[in-house]
């Protein structure tokens, strides 16, 4: 006798919202690779001289290089916030016996991220 094995659909992930969330989490992963990579072309052009990065930053400029940053940017944002929400489950701390509150060990990583994002806007605008 052999055993069932029920076929299982390939769009499984969209019948419950916690799926589709979980699936769309694990995707915005393919984005942040693609970004880290765009970062490494752009130090490699910066070491190719003036006008390589020229080019880049020229490239970059268009139209559809400005949508794909935006949507590169709206998958790190969601990527980041889920991590951050997900933290406290990972990271269990307590304080004697009492266990720190999971909303005060995410906000500590909003807060970083907060601070390291006034500090790099400082840099770059130079406010």
């Amino acid at each position: 006798m052999s055993t069932y094995i029920r076929s299982v659909p390939n769009t499984w992930w969209m019948k419950r919202k916690p799926y589709f969330l979980f699936m769309i989490r694990e995707l915005t992963s393919v984005f942040v690779a693609g970004y880290c990579i765009f970062l490494l072309v752009l130090v490699y052009k910066l070491t190719q001289g003036v006008e390589a990065y020229s080019n880049l930053v020229a490239a970059m400029k268009s139209p559809t290089s400005v949508a794909l940053h935006l949507i590169a940017l709206a998958f790190v944002l969601y990527h980041t916030i889920t991590w951050f929400n997900l933290t406290p489950k990972i990271l269990v701390l307590y304080r004697g016996e009492e266990r720190i509150p999971q909303g005060l060990v995410a906000g500590t990583f909003y807060v970083g991220w907060l601070v390291v994002s006034i500090l790099v806007a400082w840099l770059v605008l130079g406010v």
